[in-house]
């Protein structure tokens, strides 16, 4: 599960059985494709989910084109690799909610990169649970 941003990417993975979602932390977006080649090459991965954000109305937001900008290059690299989008539309607000829940000092929850980590998890779970 990608949560991809411009700067940062959040990064969570599946057990094989598809119940538990972990993060694998967050990744520098310019060096995301690079991530992925080793990563790919060193685990099982059967396909990819990635964030696709809308606004509520299912217009596109800013980073609309960027997501699909990187599906596009993904497609490209990784041509067999299945690549699915799952709705991110609350996906930053759950995250914040949950780690403001979990009891972390102000400064750790402020750290965007924990949100994306979060919010991949999150999304990850809730497509397993529905899938």
């Amino acid at each position: 599960m990608l949560d991809y941003g411009k700067k940062r990417t959040g990064i969570a993975v599946s057990d094989p059985l598809r119940i538990i979602a972990t993060a694998l932390g967050t990744v520098d977006t310019s060096g995301l494709m690079d991530f992925l080649k080793k990563y790919f090459t060193q685990e099982s991965v059967s396909f990819v989910l990635i964030g696709y954000p809308l606004n509520l109305d299912d217009s596109p937001t800013h980073a609309t084109p960027l997501v699909e900008g990187f599906i596009r290059a993904f497609k490209k690299q990784f041509p067999n690799m299945p690549i699915e989008t799952v709705d991110e539309r609350y996906s930053s607000k759950w995250a914040s909610q949950a780690i403001a829940g979990m009891g972390l000092k102000k400064k750790v929850r402020e750290q965007k990169g924990i949100i994306d980590s979060v919010s991949a998890v999150m999304l990850l779970q809730e497509w397993m649970e529905h899938h």
